[in-house]
């Protein structure tokens, strides 16, 4: 069979990988925090440590599960963010006529990356075939936190298919008595080799969302068009969301590396109008985060969606690597 399906321990990890034999390139989850994307690998010629071209993983992870438990909730890599992506201002916010404040703070006071990045998800379908192999991950959210008190269904779909090309579908389910509200995002890091100062960024944004010193939108969105064309990130500090436009065709992002011949093409549905892009501080990788609000949506009600009891959500992005 061209595709695979296998689950294994690495690390002291639980985790499934889905593989194209005939290509070699994988992606790898960590179902047991938050449905994470841990890897996707890439057959490539560019020399690694034994001077021969090998498998390259373009995701940036945990390398034990001591390391996701003490750093998960604090730089958040690779895992689904549900019920709301980015920070809600003074973990605070008001629905149906009611106030709720979430317990659990980031350092800055406010509530970050919604309930579910380090909750377990279930194996509950898996699929290996000629063209494509998938698995899906869901979890269902059942009050157990104050600030939220709802009933939702979150399953994640990953699919990998010919030509280094994962596709991941979240489908999330009211099945609470009332209307919910809701978002969704996804907290990717990408790796290309090298300092990100080198590497090229496009994406198809010529707005963004004015942010307070809290990273907070203001509720301004300001021009902003660095990015429109591919260029060097050079020095460029990022941690800020930009609004993506729907006129251009192709992907809404692209993110490469000329010294490695590695690119990364973005193409996310309608479900996820907005990107949020970050570059932390050691620049050697970036987070590029698919939402479909901004940030404190529960409260700025920007991209915020009203998902009414039995309804669902789904929310689709493509994942493209190719190599020079």
């Amino acid at each position: 069979m061209p595709f695979s399906i296998r689950h294994f321990h690495q690390d002291g990890l639980s985790l499934v990988s889905l593989k194209d034999e005939n290509s070699g390139s994988e992606a790898v989850l960590l179902p047991g925090y938050g449905a994470a994307l841990h890897a996707f690998k890439v057959a490539t010629a560019v020399p690694q440590h034994n001077g021969a071209g090998e498998m390259f993983n373009v995701v940036d992870n945990y390398t034990s599960l001591e390391q996701v438990k003490n750093e998960m909730g604090v730089n958040f890599k690779g895992p689904k963010l549900s019920p709301f992506p980015c920070r809600i201002a003074d973990a605070t916010y008001r629905f149906a006529g009611a106030e709720y404040r979430f317990e659990k703070t980031f350092f800055d006071g406010t509530a970050i990356h919604g309930l579910l990045f380090d909750k377990s998800f279930a194996v509950t379908d898996e699929v290996a075939g000629k063209t494509s192999a998938s698995v899906i991950l869901q979890h269902r959210y059942n009050k157990e936190n104050a600030a939220y008190p709802f009933i939702y269904d979150c399953a994640v779909k990953y699919i990998l298919h010919p030509e280094n090309l994962l596709e991941v579908q979240t489908i999330v389910t009211n099945l609470d008595k009332t209307t919910i509200p809701i978002a969704d995002g996804w907290h990717p890091y990408f790796r290309l080799g090298g300092k990100i100062d080198d590497w090229l960024l496009r994406f198809n944004s010529e707005m963004i969302v004015d942010f307070d010193e809290h990273l907070i939108p203001t509720g301004h969105l300001m021009k902003y068009d660095d990015f429109c064309e591919e260029r060097r990130i050079g020095s460029t500090q990022l941690d800020n969301c930009f609004v993506l436009g729907t006129s251009k065709t192709g992907p809404a992002c692209e993110l490469s590396n000329p010294s490695t011949g590695l690119r990364i093409s973005l193409f996310p549905d309608s479900g996820y109008p907005y990107l949020q892009i970050y570059t932390p501080p050691d620049r050697q990788t970036i987070a590029i985060e698919n939402l479909s609000a901004a940030p404190d949506c529960f409260n700025n009600k920007m991209g915020l969606i009203l998902l009414p009891p039995g309804h669902s959500q789904t929310f689709t992005v493509n994942y493209k690597v190719s190599v020079r």
